[in-house]
């Protein structure tokens, strides 16, 4: 092959791959730009007042495409189907319980995004700020009111793989108190104090009490239930193979993904409830593999997100094992039942 000739290929070469990045460029924008329009047949928005105080309404991020996208959206907790209202609040995780919300938002710069936890009064306005050092996952409000916790990826990005550090906080919404990782609480594990450079935590719950909270503790390659002491500033570990507990409304079960033998690596859960008299566990009738923090519609329903055309949809299933998997709610996600 002469000079003249690998010249030629190198430079067709360059303009494939050129061809093949602006093709790739071209698509995202007009895909994003898509994103911008109401799309046919899907859920209805329009702008309104959103408040976690209304009777009944579940209040979640919408994720129909459209000029309201990620935009905190409420409907009837009756008929998660209906028209939504849509706040102007966008959130990427949200939680709210006893007039009090927790918005997790995305930044963005220049350069690269940045993330900031809201702690949100009943109308939806801001009382206070925290920085999050990654991207957020997870978010809870204790049942009062008082609590609110978060969790973000500060390495790697899924819970699928091992690869990963997540960073749990905690404040108190009325003092504005920080505890910015559970990292620095006292661990008792098989009865005695444990320590280990590898523990790592996500996934808080709270108890009713404002002094009680589950979550879940990895650490020698196994994952654990725990349950927390706000006071003492001590977690015990209660049960293995527990990941996104969500205690149940009278605080007697927690509803959490279990990795299960033969799944896919990348998609290794199923939902379970586990009793926490017994620890009796009880997988639940959906069989796909769910990649989220489920919550408790009522002490009998477990609600979920499952990936859907738009992002994610909303699925809800019987607590005790029985029943079948119901579809509830299209092009949504991060539900939380107010009022």
């Amino acid at each position: 092959m002469t000079v003249r000739t690998r010249i030629l290929v190198l430079v067709s070469a360059v303009a494939v791959l050129a061809a093949v990045g602006l093709a790739s460029v071209l698509h995202a924008s007009a895909r994003a730009e898509r994103r911008d329009h109401t799309q046919a047949g899907g859920p209805r928005v329009t702008p309104g007042t959103v408040t976690l105080t209304g009777h009944g309404r579940m209040v979640f991020r919408n994720m129909a495409w459209g000029p309201h996208r990620d935009e905190l959206t409420s409907v009837p907790a009756a008929d998660p189907s209906a028209a939504r209202t849509a706040s102007g609040v966008k959130c990427l995780r949200f939680y709210a319980a006893s007039g009090t919300g927790v918005c997790l938002q995305a930044v963005h710069g220049p350069v690269s995004d940045t993330y900031r936890a809201l702690i949100l009064d009943a109308r939806l306005r801001e009382r206070a700020r925290y920085d999050v050092p990654g991207i957020p996952s997870r978010a809870r409000v204790s049942p009062t009111g008082h609590y609110a916790a978060w969790t973000a990826f500060v390495g790697g990005d899924s819970y699928a793989g091992t690869n990963f550090s997540t960073r749990a906080a905690i404040a108190d919404t009325r003092t504005g108190r920080l505890i910015p990782t559970l990292e620095s609480f006292r661990i008792v594990k098989d009865g005695h104090p444990y320590r280990a450079a590898d523990a790592n935590f996500w996934g808080v719950t709270f108890a009713a009490d404002d002094r009680t909270f589950y979550a879940t503790l990895a650490t020698g390659g196994s994952t654990y239930l725990v349950r927390g002491d706000l006071r003492t500033r001590t977690v015990t570990a209660l049960h293995t193979n527990v990941e996104c507990p969500s205690l149940s409304p009278d605080g007697t079960r927690v509803a959490y993904k279990k990795r299960v033998k033969g799944a896919p690596k990348d998609a290794p859960w199923r939902l379970y409830v586990l009793n926490l008299r017994t620890m009796r566990e009880t997988p639940l009738a959906e069989t796909r593999s769910v990649d989220d923090q489920a919550v408790w519609r009522d002490d009998r329903t477990v609600v979920y997100a499952l990936p859907g055309d738009y992002g994610a949809d909303l699925y809800e299933v019987p607590a005790d094992g029985s029943g079948a998997v119901r579809r509830i709610s299209a092009a949504a996600v991060s539900p939380a039942y107010v009022g």
